[in-house]
């Protein structure tokens, strides 16, 4: 086991989360018991991953997406009151990151699809590596837009949505996981084939159309189930904890 201010140091010197204007609280969200053995991990911090976790009997839930959003309703009730309800009642801490584990140069999201997709990385193009979110690089063979979906879809086990803005073979690509859509323009900028990410926007069909960049939507939850688990590995290979992650279905 290890002591919850222990595990909190370990995550926060490695995500660094106070380089981030994030909107929401990254690190301990609910305090749990001191003792931690073990971790259940997740992507959001529902209701089901909490039964998950009294079942398995958690000490903690690790997940991207936690609680206390920007200009969320900040009375305790409905959802909410069931979610923290049923978490103080068995002691249970939630730990959440959300930017910090979307920009780590290794564990993060958007490093962990590139590696899962086997695209080259090639850079960040809004910031340092470790703190940008627009990840860029190429394809191993230049691939039709079919192809891609198709490869798309078998490895993330969901089909994405394609918006093609051009008919070239795509080389060049970018992508950034979740809901980042509107990053579309500053990688059109760059003059990449083609830009990834999880949700898709009314606007983001026109501005592919019209600025000649494809897009694929390939699902919010599917783009970020990655850089839990590795965070959730990395911890358990230097902590003396058991890590187990659960994947929550989520169509979007």
């Amino acid at each position: 086991m290890i002591d919850r201010n222990t595990l909190i140091h370990m995550l926060d010197d490695e995500l660094t989360p106070s380089r981030f204007k994030d909107y929401t609280v990254n690190g301990l969200q609910v305090e749990g018991r001191e003792r931690i053995g073990r971790i259940m991990g997740g992507v959001t911090a529902c209701e089901a991953l909490i039964d998950e976790a009294i079942a398995w009997q958690a000490d903690a839930v690790l997940v991207h997406h936690g609680y206390f959003w920007k200009n969320e309703p900040a009375q305790v009730t409905g959802m909410k009151r069931r979610r923290l309800a049923k978490l103080l009642a068995h002691d249970i801490n939630v730990l959440a990151y959300h930017l910090p584990l979307d920009a780590h140069p290794s564990l993060g999201n958007n490093a962990q699809l590139g590696q899962l997709m086997g695209w080259t990385f090639t850079g960040v193009l809004d910031g340092p590596v470790g703190q940008g979110l627009l990840y860029e690089g190429t394809l191993s063979t230049p691939m039709t837009h079919d192809a891609l979906t198709q490869h798309m879809g078998e490895v993330l086990e969901r089909r994405p949505l394609m918006i093609q803005g051009h008919d070239r073979p795509i080389e060049r690509i970018a992508w950034c996981t979740g809901g980042a859509q509107d990053m579309i323009e500053a990688a059109r900028a760059a003059g990449v084939d083609a830009f990834v990410s999880g949700e898709i926007s009314e606007r983001t069909t026109h501005i592919a159309r019209e600025e000649g960049i494809s897009y694929f939507s390939a699902g919010h939850h599917a783009t970020e189930r990655c850089g839990v688990q590795a965070l959730g590995d990395w911890l358990s290979e230097r902590a003396d904890i058991e890590f187990r992650f659960v994947d929550i279905d989520n169509p979007v």
